[in-house]
C-alpha cells in the first residue's frame, strides 16, 4: 500500500513538474522578443532611398561609328571612330516614398519602382580613336572640319546607348534592383515583396 502510495505521489509530481516547465518555457520564449516582427512603411523607404545611388548593371560597349557631312556647293567629308564606352543602368530610387510603398497584413509588401534607365554613357578615350578620316578626292579646296570629330563623338554616344538598350540593360537593371531591395527588406521582417513599375514617380 506504501508503495501504491509512492508511485502515485510521484505520478502527480512528475505532471505537475512538467506543466510547470512548460509554462516557464513559453513564458521565457515570450520574454525573449521571439514576436513577429511587424514592417514599417517609412523604415523601408528609407532602405530603399539608401540604394538610390546604387548603379545596377555596367556594359562595357565597342562600336564603330561613320559620320559623312555634305559640303556647299559639293563634295562631303567622312569620319569613322572606334569607340569604348561604358555604360552604366540602372533604377532611380531616391523619389521613392510612403505613397509608393504598401505593406499587407501578412507583411508582404508591394513597392512601385520607376522604369529603369541608361544613368550614365562614358567613353574611354584611351581605347577610343579615328579609324578613318577623308573628303572626296576631286574637291581639294574644301578643308577639314575641326568640329567633325566632336560630331562623331556625340553619334557614338547615341550608338553606344542604343546597343546596350538592345543588349538587354534596361531589363537587367530591374532585375538586379529587385534582387538588392529583397536582400535590404529581409531584416525589416518583410516576409515577401512584389513590385509594380511605373514611368515616373510622383
Amino acid at each position: 500500500m506504501k508503495l501504491w502510495t509512492k508511485v502515485k505521489f510521484y505520478s502527480i509530481s512528475a505532471v505537475i513538474i512538467a506543466l510547470a516547465g512548460t509554462a516557464l518555457y513559453y513564458r521565457f520564449k515570450a520574454g525573449t522578443g521571439e514576436t513577429r516582427r511587424v514592417a514599417d512603411p517609412p523604415a523601408i523607404v528609407r532602405e530603399i532611398q539608401q540604394l538610390s545611388e546604387f548603379v545596377t548593371v555596367k556594359y562595357n560597349i565597342q562600336k564603330v561609328v561613320g559620320l559623312e557631312e555634305e559640303k556647299v556647293p559639293f563634295g562631303s567629308e567622312r569620319i569613322m571612330l572606334m569607340v569604348q564606352a561604358t555604360v552604366l543602368g540602372g533604377v532611380d530610387l531616391s523619389g521613392i516614398t510612403t505613397q509608393h510603398c504598401t505593406v499587407a497584413g501578412d507583411n508582404s509588401v508591394t513597392v512601385t519602382l520607376p522604369a529603369p534607365k541608361v544613368l550614365h554613357v562614358f567613353v574611354n578615350e584611351q581605347d577610343t580613336k579615328v579609324w578613318d578620316r577623308s573628303k572626296t578626292w576631286w574637291t581639294p579646296w574644301v578643308s577639314l572640319n575641326p568640329e567633325l570629330d566632336q560630331k562623331a563623338r556625340l553619334a557614338a554616344l547615341e550608338a553606344v546607348q542604343a546597343a546596350a538598350i538592345d543588349q538587354g540593360i534596361l531589363s537587367n537593371a530591374q532585375a538586379n534592383a529587385e534582387t538588392t531591395i529583397r536582400k535590404f527588406l529581409q531584416p525589416l521582417g518583410v516576409e515577401s515583396v512584389r513590385f509594380e513599375t511605373a514611368a515616373a514617380l510622383k
